[in-house]
């Protein structure tokens, strides 16, 4: 465990180095719209206290993006910076944010990981998430975006 490492809510201030981090993470999906600037902010506002970042020294070296719609919560987007992971952070801010949803009243929490990202998937299941065969996952854009994958 990293010692140096400090949690804190993420604030919009933090995209800039947020997206590099994003960008900088394999098998992973965007899209110009949503994970933009303007787009953060909003989620943001409407989710002020449960997406949250792991720093040191000014370097932010984990993220987790996660927020509510009354009723289920949903985790965005988490990453760690390839030199700071097997250290504890992606669990501490997996912490982090469920205490922050169960304090605003959310009982389950979803989220989508791509197939082919292993390192992801193995650890989701390790945190207890498990897969449903049951469901059938739906998407319909509404607006031309760009997907943007790492």
């Amino acid at each position: 465990m990293n010692d140096k490492v400090q949690y804190r809510v993420m604030t919009i201030d933090d995209y800039e180095k947020v997206y590099n981090l994003w960008m900088s993470c394999k098998n992973m999906g965007f899209n110009n719209l949503d994970d933009s600037k303007e787009g953060i902010e909003r989620f943001l506002k409407r989710n002020p206290k449960t997406s949250f970042v792991a720093e040191e020294s000014e370097r932010i070296v984990g993220i987790i993006l996660s927020g509510h719609d009354g009723r289920r919560g949903y985790i965005y987007h988490m990453s760690v910076a390839e030199d700071y992971r097997k250290q504890g952070i992606a669990k501490n801010l997996l912490k982090k944010s469920l205490d922050a949803l169960k304090e605003e009243g959310i009982n389950k929490v979803a989220l989508l990981v791509f197939n082919k990202n292993d390192i992801g998937n193995s650890f989701w299941e390790s945190q207890g998430f498990t897969i449903r065969n049951d469901v059938s996952y739906r998407n319909m854009a509404l607006t031309d975006m760009i997907r943007i994958d790492t």
